[in-house]
């Protein structure tokens, strides 16, 4: 099973060419984050490290992008996420739905890029009897979207509640909870 960390990637091989500072979901990181560590990452990946041309990095991107299909193709099934939780620009929980963006673009089916977050990590964990679909006496964490995600994979950004171990989270208590940690990434010091 392959994870694969195409958001980071993306950041971190073109970052000196996405401007991400108007993203709105710049308010969720705390100014720790925002003040030392991106920079840090930033400074690192263009001063230490062997950077080639924004060009060659451009299509470097675009070759793991094909490679990804590749592989999926050649039967190697995959898992979405991202194991860089202060990466630059990289938000715990946002950064699922562009991974899932990004197995689009590569070129799976919305269903496919479900799958990466859905039903093979339990598949990868040997728990396919009680999680990974939704099905009669499974665990019923679920996410409640307002569109479908198999007309645009970008539906799954509209959560309009999840019931995560069997308590329901409406869209207004999502939203308390996101100015909570707004809250706290802005007192972070």
């Amino acid at each position: 099973m392959a994870s694969v960390h195409r958001a980071w990637d993306r950041v971190q091989w073109l970052v000196d060419d996405i401007d991400l500072s108007q993203d709105p979901l710049i308010k969720y990181a705390p100014v720790a984050w925002k003040n030392r560590t991106w920079a840090m990452f930033k400074k690192d990946i263009l001063e230490t490290m062997d950077t080639d041309p924004l060009p060659v990095r451009k299509r470097f991107v675009q070759m793991e992008l094909e490679m990804t299909l590749a592989m999926f193709r050649a039967g190697v099934p995959f898992m979405a996420g991202t194991d860089t939780a202060a990466g630059i620009h990289i938000f715990p929980g946002f950064s699922l739905h562009q991974e899932l963006a990004l197995f689009i673009e590569a070129g799976l089916t919305p269903m496919q890029a479900l799958q990466t977050a859905t039903l093979n990590p339990a598949k990868f964990l040997g728990t396919t009897a009680n999680m990974g679909t939704v099905e009669k006496g499974k665990i019923a964490d679920l996410v409640l979207l307002d569109a479908n995600p198999l007309e645009d994979i970008n539906n799954t950004r509209k959560i309009q509640a999840v019931v995560l171990a069997g308590r329901y989270f409406s869209r207004a208590q999502l939203d308390e909870m996101l100015h909570g940690v707004e809250v706290a990434a802005a007192a972070a010091k």
